[in-house]
């Protein structure tokens, strides 16, 4: 399957200390189990804030670059700013 063939999910965790974390993945379950394990596939970030929760996920993308914009977007914003950018989101 190609690159513009596979749809890209960007989404958001709030971990354990509150904090959030922002990735971009093609297969949400998956990336979220990595994150959970601790194992070396799930981010550095992450692996010492478990459990974490699914805080908010997109609609798929269509491509990688799509998703790494928006990811890029996101991380951008102050912790304030992604709070209540997170309460404007649809459950």
């Amino acid at each position: 399957m190609s690159d513009t063939a596979t749809p890209y999910q960007v989404y958001m965790l709030r971990c354990a200390d509150g904090s959030l974390y922002t990735g971009l993945t093609t297969d949400l379950s998956r990336r979220l189990a990595e994150h959970q394990s601790g194992l070396p596939k799930g981010a550095r970030y992450t692996a010492t804030r478990r459990p974490v929760s699914l805080a908010w996920q997109s609609e798929p993308l269509p491509d990688r670059a799509s998703a790494a914009r928006l990811e890029w977007r996101l991380k951008r914003l102050s912790r304030r700013q992604k709070e209540r950018w997170l309460q404007t989101q649809q459950p």
